[in-house]
């Protein structure tokens, strides 16, 4: 993360849900199937064509938003399958990643998966770690670049960490990132806003009855967290960006609001992401506040659909704070 914001303040500006996609999947696709950047950008390529059409109308012909949908699709279950055939034929090359572990199984005695699961699990993990973690992260630097308030007591807060560090430089810690109550908060209200999941499914499995209403077993329910998130009802105030709400000392009104909020589903199927997206972000932060500051170069339109979107995207330069 230091190396890409180094390489960024490089540079006139960028664009920032690139820039962060591009970051969080080179990332990822060392970790998981341990691939360079340079092929990996590849491969993301691929992954947004398939993003940009997965809501679209299906018609599948040359041309169409469905069709490139479904190409991406194709392009990235041949490359995973290639990868995972010629790790298969060479078991004992390790490489420390996921693959390893999904061929150790798949050459086990009795495997409880089968190659076609493994490939789309490694499709699922890869296009969920950037796709919804680098929308989320560039409504978040917006809404702090119109916040400043916000900004300043985020500083206050992490240069706290540097005072307590013996190293200046030394890398950020887990019982650092545990300390940090406010930036929690930033976090919780970015999550609140952005509403990057467009909706949560879930299934009933018998009859259920909501404000008088039947919703019959075996129907679908879809769950609109933008619709909960932005309930004056709930959360007082909604449109305003007021991370200090999760601070309060109203019980009742703590209560309401932690129990309606669902940037990552909740229950059971709570989203295995949360726990990878809260330290990124934070440590995203980290880096931003203490080493940098950032002037905004283009992103004044912003919509809300299903999520906020900036349609013309939200560029900023970087600049490095010297001491």
């Amino acid at each position: 993360m230091r190396q890409s914001f180094a390489s960024w303040a490089t540079k006139p500006s960028i664009e920032v849900k690139d820039s962060v996609a591009d970051m969080v999947f080179d990332l990822v696709a060392k970790k998981l199937i341990s691939i360079e950047p340079i092929e990996s950008r590849e491969l993301r390529k691929n992954f947004e064509e398939f993003f940009q059409g997965m809501l679209c109308f299906p018609i599948y012909f040359p041309g169409t938003s469905f069709y490139k949908c479904m190409q991406g699709r194709r392009n990235v279950h041949k490359r995973l399958a290639g990868l995972l055939q010629e790790r298969l034929s060479k078991p004992r090359k390790k490489h420390d990643d996921l693959v390893d572990l999904l061929v150790e199984e798949l050459q086990s005695e009795k495997p409880v998966i089968d190659a076609t699961f493994a490939i789309d699990v490694l499709a699922a993990l890869l296009f969920a770690s950037f796709s919804t973690i680098s929308a989320t992260l560039t409504i978040g630097l917006k809404l702090l670049t119109d916040n400043p308030i916000v900004v300043e007591a985020l500083k206050e807060e992490h240069e706290e960490i540097l005072k307590e560090r013996g190293d200046k430089n030394s890398r950020f810690t887990w019982e650092e990132y545990k300390s940090l109550a406010f930036t929690t908060q930033v976090i919780n209200e970015i999550n609140r806003m952005s509403n990057i999941a467009p909706g949560i499914f879930r299934k009933t499995l018998t009859d259920v009855q909501v404000n008088g209403y039947t919703i019959p077993a075996g129907w679908l329910v879809m769950i609109s967290p933008m619709a909960v998130h932005l309930n004056p009802k709930l959360f007082e105030d909604p449109l305003k960006f007021d991370p200090w709400r999760w601070m309060t000392h109203d019980q009742t009104k703590r209560n309401l609001q932690q129990r309606n909020f669902m940037p990552f589903g909740g229950g059971l199927r709570l989203c295995l992401g949360a726990e990878f997206s809260k330290p990124f972000m934070s440590l995203f932060l980290h880096v931003l506040v203490t080493k940098y500051r950032w002037i905004k170069i283009k992103g004044e339109e912003v919509l809300r659909v299903a999520e906020i979107i900036v349609p013309q995207g939200y560029h900023v330069q970087f600049i490095p704070i010297t001491e």
